[in-house]
């Protein structure tokens, strides 16, 4: 059930994480505008704060009597506090950093007189975006969502924090390891799981690797 729980979370983690991170490695990418320094260190604070402080502050935040949980649960009934969206929320915060990393340097990378010349050509900014620079970011964008759900995939200390280590509903892989490492006899569950975990991520970045090249090679012959 654990491993069934912790897919289903990393993948929702990386899926509502993908349209915000493209948005923000693009603004990073091309904009300039004061405070852009500080944005970016706050993007990437989840990777150098102890993630038990972030799965505090998002208890705070989103938490039932938080300003945005009791918002969001009174207006729209989303709970994300002892719930696996809040599981899915937490793994979503400690993975964006790496999901919007790659796409940000491989923005940064594609030549901007391509983007130039679909200008020239009639096209907004929209089309431009939709039409050169997402297809040309592609390798940044596997890469990244890979990384994200691999990272989610691990994620323990702001979960267990923030929607504690509930059975069936938000006890994932690493928490049911954590679980059995604190009974007796658990060790061959342990042993399971770590097991499944490994192979999983793993194959996760064996296939992150293959998509890439693809990628490399369709952008190769879109340039």
């Amino acid at each position: 059930m654990a491993i069934r729980l912790s897919l289903r979370i990393a993948t929702t983690a990386m899926l509502v994480s993908l349209p915000l991170g493209i948005f923000t490695a693009y603004v990073l990418a091309r904009w300039r505008f004061p405070g852009k320094v500080l944005l970016d260190g706050f993007i990437h604070l989840p990777l150098v704060l102890p993630p038990v402080v972030t799965g505090y502050m998002l208890l705070m935040l989103f938490g039932r009597r938080g300003p945005l949980g009791s918002l969001l649960a009174e207006h729209l009934g989303i709970v994300f506090s002892f719930r696996w969206t809040g599981a899915a929320l937490a793994c979503a915060v400690m993975g964006f950093p790496l999901l919007v990393r790659p796409i940000r340097l491989s923005i940064e990378a594609i030549d901007r007189r391509l983007e130039d010349a679909a200008g020239t050509l009639g096209a907004n900014g929209l089309w431009t975006f939709t039409l050169v620079t997402l297809p040309l970011s592609l390798p940044g964008l596997l890469v990244g969502s890979i990384l994200c759900f691999a990272k989610a995939l691990g994620e323990f200390g702001a979960t267990i924090t923030f929607v504690s280590n509930i059975p069936g509903e938000t006890q994932t892989i690493s928490a049911a390891i954590y679980t059995y490492t604190q009974v007796p006899g658990g060790d061959d569950g342990a042993s399971r799981l770590t097991i499944v975990s490994i192979v999983i991520a793993l194959g996760a970045l064996i296939v992150s690797e293959i998509m890439q090249r693809g990628a490399d090679k369709r952008v190769a012959g879109l340039e």
